[in-house]
């Protein structure tokens, strides 16, 4: 299967002497001593990964690592220096300004930390804006977004105006409005860091469960590496414009690369944010007893836990069918958390 996004050798650097600045960065330099040496930051260093259909590639890292400077490269919002980028089969270098808007019409929308809501519009012309400007008719395109705000749990708010909505909720109207063009590729960038920590969480679980039933590909911005654990299948650590590691939630916790990934993880609680399948075995010849202990691939390990400390078989993993999918045994979860507390 191709990528969905493909970013090969990407830079971005803010100044003149960016050959120069390139040069001192690949040897080795770090971002200060490029720009005492030539005026320039580097925002983006080499930075090379792809993202398959319907995966969730969270970027994270602290204030100034360069993530969303990343993002707004992928989606040309500023032009990157060097490097190549492909997205839905378009190659964003070669195309042309009516190729890129059409691919953000139609293929790419994009969910900021600032709302960016039209307040003289009401909710449901906001979320059909983009279907407007794509030249939908008035009466289908109202349709539909009531639709998408059924989808994000704003039912019956359509007819209502965004300063009529708490923060969460005008949240949630950006990314039905994202939602509405049925996009292939969804971007992020700190979409909940405004939010209060409550509404934020909820906000997570919507995003969970809005990508367990539409499987769009997404890439999403944080700072928050507990947010990152929640909704990643992989997760790319950034500091000082270049990814430090690639890795599921499980590699990142358990295998960090370096030291400045290890302190991101040697806090986090593993057991609250890791899902059982993400530690399961094959069932293979194992006969599964009606009587043995079962949850569901999406719960955590937290809720695992009594049963597997209680009883002296593993946990059945199962789908949202209730199907077996794998085992869950005490060693293996005994096993991630001991390592988590060294």
């Amino acid at each position: 299967m191709e990528p969905i996004v493909t970013v090969n050798g990407l830079w971005k650097i803010f100044g003149k002497k960016f050959d120069a600045a390139r040069d001192l960065a690949s040897g080795g330099a770090d971002r200060e001593q490029v720009q005492a040496e030539t005026g320039c930051l580097v925002a983006v260093q080499d930075v090379t990964f792809e993202v398959q259909a319907g995966e969730t590639f969270v970027v994270m890292g602290l204030s100034g690592s360069g993530k969303s400077t990343l993002v707004r490269c992928i989606s040309r919002l500023i032009e990157p220096t060097f490097g190549e980028m492909e997205v839905c089969g378009t190659v964003l270098a070669d195309a042309s300004d009516t190729a890129l808007r059409e691919l953000r019409r139609s293929k790419m929308a994009m969910v900021f930390q600032h709302f960016g809501l039209f307040p003289h519009r009401r909710v449901v012309d906001n979320v059909a804006y983009g279907l407007e400007v794509q030249g939908v008719a008035r009466e289908e395109r109202h349709e539909r977004a009531r639709a998408v705000l059924t989808t994000v749990g704003l039912d019956g708010w359509g007819d209502h105006y965004p300063q009529q909505l708490s923060g969460g909720m005008q949240q949630r109207v950006g990314l039905a409005r994202a939602l509405a063009v049925e996009p292939e590729v969804l971007f992020f960038d700190e979409p909940f860091s405004a939010l209060d920590p409550l509404i934020r969480r909820d906000m997570q679980d919507e995003l969970v469960a809005l990508q367990m039933e539409l499987q769009r590909t997404i890439v999403f911005i944080t700072h928050d590496f507990a947010e990152a654990l929640r909704l990643a299948d992989r997760i790319a650590i950034m500091r000082d414009g270049a990814f430090t590691q690639v890795g599921t939630p499980l590699e990142i916790l358990t295998q960090p690369a370096n030291d400045y990934v290890r302190a991101f993880t040697q806090d986090a609680p593993i057991a609250k944010v890791l899902p059982a399948c993400s530690l399961m075995q094959p069932i293979g010849d194992v006969a599964v007893e009606d009587g043995w202990p079962r949850t569901t691939e999406t719960a955590t390990l937290e809720s695992a836990l009594p049963f597997l400390l209680s009883e002296h078989r593993p946990v059945v993993v199962c789908n949202a069918e209730g199907e077996p999918l794998g085992l869950l045994h005490q060693d293996d979860v005994a096993a991630v958390l001991e390592r988590n507390l060294r």
